[in-house]
């Protein structure tokens, strides 16, 4: 059975590396609400880290803190190994993208880059070059003289994400920026975020809610809850190897198996938590390969979903369970089997991950 490898060591917190941030003992509270409690999170410069959760987990509380837009009820933040805990948001080397783009609608587009540099007093003539220069990076040069409503969605996504460069933060905080997109449009930005990431090399935090959106986005991804953050670790570390419960059923599809029942396939009494894709339908009289482990029940469910097919079983032994089988063989990979059919769900039992 699956276990999660050793953790990598720790980012030292008092790192001056430019781009770094740690938080320590940070806590948040509204009144009697704790919106965050004794959070701890360092983020190597140049990461790009996916805080990820439900609304209310206080994941967009922990990107306003290092934003400076909330106070710290408690804790330290340090940016590039400075206390930056009670320094104004305007001189904090941040800044922040967020899901409205406010983009002036009477500026060009060239205008509205170059707007926080005319804010510091920079010549024409840095703001020319370094907008352009820009615009370069964001695949955008050719709308330079634009007006924002003459943009898609995504074009518009650029240039927020262009101006907020232009100051060359040392870290760039995006709430929710690609929200408004529709699912299509939210793919392709997600491919071009990463790899404007990756060529101006700054610390990208990045809050989103979308579990594919964090796993294909990030270097690491912070699983939030209840103020906390329940896991962090690279994108298959919290998919293939969930520490918890909330983890397990939050990113994707997961059956879980009961400690008990676990007990009666296995041997081991902890509970299990098996992907769909890792589950196989098999016949009542198949034979089984060393190392699988299989419960008998009836199909109850087919949903077909384009690339795969999924199949909900309600085992003998009382637990709904779900397979999925890849539709890249044949178009009709589901139509051998119909509701109320009687299968096996199978699955090899170092597929599966152990829940402390």
């Amino acid at each position: 059975m699956t276990q999660a490898p050793a953790a990598d060591a720790p980012v030292d917190a008092t790192a001056t590396a430019e781009g770094s941030v740690s938080l320590r003992d940070v806590t948040k509270t509204f009144g009697e609400f704790t919106a965050v409690r004794d959070l701890q999170l360092d983020v190597a410069a140049g990461e790009f880290l996916s805080m990820l959760g439900p609304s209310g987990s206080g994941k967009t509380t922990v990107l306003r803190m290092i934003a400076g837009f909330e106070e710290v009820s408690s804790g330290t933040i340090r940016l590039s190994g400075k206390d930056v805990t009670r320094v104004a948001p305007h001189a904090r080397p941040v800044n922040t993208v967020f899901q409205d783009y406010a983009l002036f609608p009477h500026m060009t587009i060239a205008e509205n880059v170059g707007y926080g540099l005319k804010v510091k007093g920079a010549s024409r003539e840095v703001r020319r070059d370094r907008v352009a220069e820009l615009l370069r990076q964001v695949r955008l040069e050719h709308v330079a003289d634009r007006l924002p409503h003459q943009l898609s969605g995504g074009q518009r996504q650029r240039i927020a994400l262009a101006r907020a460069l232009i100051l060359r933060p040392q870290v760039l905080l995006l709430d929710e920026p690609l929200g408004a997109l529709d699912k299509q449009l939210r793919e392709q930005m997600q491919i071009e975020l990463k790899q404007i990431q990756r060529e101006v090399g700054i610390t990208f935090i990045f809050v989103t809610h979308d579990q594919e959106e964090a796993l294909t986005l990030s270097d690491r991804v912070a699983v939030f809850n209840n103020g906390a953050i329940e896991q962090i670790g690279s994108a298959r570390e919290v998919y293939e190897y969930p520490q918890t419960e909330f983890v397990a059923r939050f990113l994707g599809l997961s059956n879980l198996i009961d400690a008990k029942l676990a007990a009666e396939l296995t041997g081991v009494a902890e509970t299990i938590s098996i992907r769909p894709e890792r589950v196989r339908l098999i016949g009542l009289d198949a034979p089984l390969a060393d190392g699988d482990v299989a419960l008998a029940g009836e199909v109850r469910e087919l949903v077909y979903t384009g690339p795969s097919t999924r199949f909900l079983v309600r085992t003998d032994a009382g637990v709904d369970m779900i397979a999925e089988r890849p539709n890249s063989h044949h178009p009709a990979a589901g139509a051998d089997l119909a509701r109320g059919d009687r299968v096996r769900v199978s699955w090899t039992d170092d597929h599966a991950a152990r829940l402390p």
